[in-house]
């Protein structure tokens, strides 16, 4: 224990803990990416590698934009938050009303010239688009902008009604009706933004109360054709509930209850060590979306209890570090962004890992850095890569990096230095105690005091010689 204190001691431990963590989960997931993707791929285009060199091409995008958001300092970071969220309510808005017109008027497909939308993808000329994977980084920087400005005034609840309440309800409500899931982790992020600014518990009430009649609702319209719900269908938003509360027998079990039946016999077949790598059998379309959002569910079949455990280790340490560089900063925009980007990842993975061993209903939502999925994958990396730049901002690695400064080629090719901290103005420390006031110091007496205004004049005595003599 006393080695381990001392290594996170070191002034970079936050740094290298965030990479070297973050590094084998994406390689961890490219593997299973292939593993999971690589018999259906073959069996039906006769190229068993064609999803791992898609996910890699993003996975090169994702760490370019690692390295870039690594150079920006916060300030960037604070004048980026708006552009971006506008953008993200852009393209949700974009996508809503295509998908709400294309089934108003009957058509297979909602496009329009070189736009088409898909549930919760936007094909912009060819390129797909999650925009609500952008509200997610969008809402971190925004949001961690105007409540460091708005600082101690956060105890009145005008100060939190205007003008956040207001965004994030209309990010709820757009990224909700598609994506419920995705709005649940959006909760989340909002709630950790709030507890590392301070805010009172009562917000905290209100708004959980909040974010459950706005789930009600969202499950109720389902109904009416929300998400991927069809008009006068089994809402299969309420029916994924009410198999989570009472789970009917496995020989009963329909459509709503098969992805959950797979999942629980690809874990009950891995065992404690699993049957191998690429040996996994539930992945011959057997088990659905076993690259997506059951691709926890393919990791227990194939490296078991034990690759499991390793796997949530990672994001252990993930989340630690996150919340060690937001304890750290001294920037307050620079630890609610770095509380904020915690939550949102640590919130995703409780999601995804428990609605596959069956803790929690399922939501669809995908796994960090190991589920198939591009736009996820480079948002998340960038992410990663803003708190590598707190984490460089921490002040003693600040100092410790200006102390004994790299390379400039390093410098250019990676990451300049941070800036150093300010420093504090210490007190003055109290004067000294003084001896006895010599007695040609003291102060006369009222007899022997000179009038005030009066000046004395020295009487020169002697010569001119005698006086420099």
């Amino acid at each position: 224990m006393a080695a381990l204190r001392g290594l996170l001691d070191r002034p970079m431990a936050s740094y290298y803990l965030l990479i070297s963590s973050a590094g084998l989960l994406l390689l961890i997931g490219l593997t299973m990416v292939f593993s999971a993707t690589s018999v259906k791929d073959y069996a039906e285009d006769g190229n068993a590698t064609a999803s791992v060199v898609k996910q890699a091409t993003f996975a090169v995008i994702g760490v370019v934009a690692f390295w870039a958001c690594q150079r920006l300092p916060a300030t960037t970071y604070r004048a980026l938050g708006r552009p971006l969220l506008f953008t993200s309510i852009g393209l949700l808005l974009v996508l809503n009303l295509l998908v709400a017109w294309a089934r108003l008027a009957g058509r297979d497909s909602a496009a329009i010239g070189p736009i088409e939308a898909n549930l919760n993808w936007l094909f912009i000329g060819g390129i797909q688009v999650q925009p609500s994977e952008l509200a997610k980084f969008a809402l971190v920087l925004w949001g961690a902008h105007v409540i460091a400005r708005k600082g101690v005034a956060l105890g009145w609840w005008r100060e939190l009604a205007t003008p956040l309440f207001p965004v994030v309800g209309l990010l709820f409500v757009l990224v909700g009706f598609n994506d419920l899931g995705t709005m649940i982790c959006l909760l989340a992020l909002v709630v950790g933004l709030l507890w590392a600014a301070g805010v009172r518990l009562r917000v905290f009430g209100a708004l959980s109360v909040a974010g459950l009649v706005g789930v009600g609702l969202l499950i109720a319209v389902a109904s009416l054709g929300a998400g991927s719900g069809e008009r006068g269908a089994e809402n299969y938003r309420l029916a994924r509930l009410t198999n989570f509360l009472n789970p009917p027998a496995p020989a009963e079990c329909g459509d709503p209850c098969w992805q959950i039946y797979q999942g629980r016999l690809a874990i009950e077949h891995g065992g404690w060590f699993g049957v191998g790598l690429g040996k996994g059998s539930l992945k011959w379309n057997w088990l659905p979306e076993a690259h997506n959002d059951f691709i926890f569910a393919i990791i227990a079949e194939e490296l078991g209890v034990v690759g499991c455990a390793v796997i949530l280790s990672l994001f252990a340490v993930l989340a630690y570090t996150g919340l060690r560089i937001a304890r750290r900063v001294d920037d307050p925009f620079r630890r609610l962004a770095a509380a904020a980007v915690t939550t949102w990842l640590v919130s995703q993975v409780v999601i995804n890992v428990g609605g596959v061993v069956g803790l929690i209903p399922i939501t669809g939502l995908p796994l960090p850095f190991i589920s198939d999925g591009g736009s996820a994958l480079v948002v998340t990396l960038a992410a990663v890569g803003m708190l590598a730049s707190f984490a460089r901002a921490e002040p003693d690695a600040a100092r410790a990096l200006h102390a004994r400064p790299p390379a400039r080629w390093v410098r250019l090719l990676w990451a300049p230095l941070p800036p150093l901290p300010g420093r504090r103005r210490r007190t003055a420390p109290p004067p000294a105690a003084r001896g006895p006031v010599p007695r040609a110091r003291q102060r006369r007496s009222d007899e022997e005091a000179a009038p005030r205004g009066a000046r004395q004049t020295r009487a020169r005595s002697g010569t001119a010689s005698e006086r420099r003599r």
